[in-house]
């Protein structure tokens, strides 16, 4: 029972948090590796029980997704895709070398979302090109294979694409998020080596978190809101940084 009132309890925080600042798995990776299951088994759990956490960040940003539609169609499939073989390579590959890489994608994206740049419109991607696809598309893989702070690669993606208010691409990342999420527990929960036991009251956790997570995002001031998210992303790819290299 203290289990699974811990799980419940992570994942209302993991919820809250990757709704908010897409660093979701900061929180509930850590906790499944606390209540004893292994590194792989706790990776696919954790997976499986993020879908709730996109479920209920998508009902809790109704509002901001008003006219974004066409957005959500078509990265959320170029994500979907890109989760498919990410949940692939996490049954038949192992995750050392990706590992090392990571980091410094998820530092990159840190400072992107801190620093947000200002892009002149004529210097723009192509929201429909090919670049801004492969983009959403490797972040698809990434967030399928291990997810931690896909959410952040994400959203910077988002902040240098769009000249949109933080509240909105917060929402768009979140629902698109959500594809990659949905397509690898699906692979997982039928090939890998889920525990149910522990992500049952993790997802429950998840969607409650998940749920309440826009209401804080449209509440609070973007800007301090963005240094925040870039400052938690620095901290966790120095801490994958050191787990990789160390």
């Amino acid at each position: 029972m203290l289990t699974v009132i811990a799980l419940l309890g992570a994942g209302l925080l993991a919820g809250l948090v990757g709704s908010t600042a897409g660093l979701a798995s900061l929180v509930s990776y850590p906790a499944l590796l606390a209540v004893g299951l292994p590194p792989v088994a706790a990776n696919v759990t954790n997976t499986v029980a993020l879908v709730f956490s996109g479920v209920g960040s998508a009902a809790g940003s109704l509002p901001e997704l008003t006219g974004q539609s066409h957005r959500v169609r078509r990265y959320a499939l170029l994500a979907g895709l890109g989760g498919a073989l990410g949940g692939a390579l996490v049954l038949v590959s192992s995750p050392d070398a990706f590992a090392r890489v990571v980091p410094f994608l998820v530092g990159g994206a840190a400072l992107a979302v801190l620093l947000r740049p200002r892009v002149p419109e004529r210097g723009r991607l192509n929201e429909r090109g090919v670049v801004v696809a492969l983009a959403v598309f490797a972040i698809g893989i990434y967030g399928g294979y291990f997810g931690a702070a896909a959410g952040v690669l994400l959203l910077a993606l988002f902040l240098a694409l769009f000249n949109d208010a933080l509240a909105r691409l917060n929402a768009l990342k979140n629902v698109v998020l959500l594809a990659p999420n949905a397509v690898a527990a699906v692979a997982f929960a039928l090939f890998g080596p889920v525990q149910w036991a522990a992500a049952a009251p993790l997802a429950v956790g998840f969607l409650i978190g998940g749920r309440i997570g826009p209401a804080v995002v449209r509440r609070l001031p973007a800007g301090p809101l963005r240094i925040a998210i870039g400052i938690a992303g620095l901290g966790l790819a120095v801490k994958l940084g050191w787990d990789a290299w160390a």
